[in-house]
């Protein structure tokens, strides 16, 4: 008798490790567990597109800002002069209205001379 309950314990323990390891049974009633969470987590491309493009910005802006316009645009149109990757590097790089904007909009609220 004592071996069959003790078989019937091994085993819930058992069902009770295999729901634990799927991410189960550490949940309340009535609570925002794993599975809220799991739901509403999605892979965008966008996100990340976006995070890179600030970056990007931000490194053109304060490249001007340091450098200025004469001086940035003959930088670029020398990587432009070179191989595959430089010239698509030229083409990323290039002062758009934005970039020049927000270098002109820093160097008046840093009051940095350029």
């Amino acid at each position: 008798m004592a071996n069959r309950q003790m078989d019937e314990f091994q085993g819930r323990l058992q069902r009770i490790d295999k729901i634990h390891r799927r991410g189960g049974g550490f949940e309340a009633v009535g609570t925002l567990g794993r599975a809220e969470y799991r739901e509403r987590r999605s892979f965008s491309i966008f996100r990340p597109l976006l995070l890179v493009f600030a970056v990007l910005l931000i490194l053109k802006t304060a490249l001007l800002m340091q450098i200025g316009v004469a001086d940035y645009q003959e930088r670029v149109d020398r990587l432009a002069l070179g191989g595959d990757v430089e010239r698509i590097g030229a083409f990323v790089m290039q002062a758009d209205p934005v970039t020049v904007w927000l270098s002109e909009r820093m160097i008046e609220l840093l009051s940095v001379p350029g």
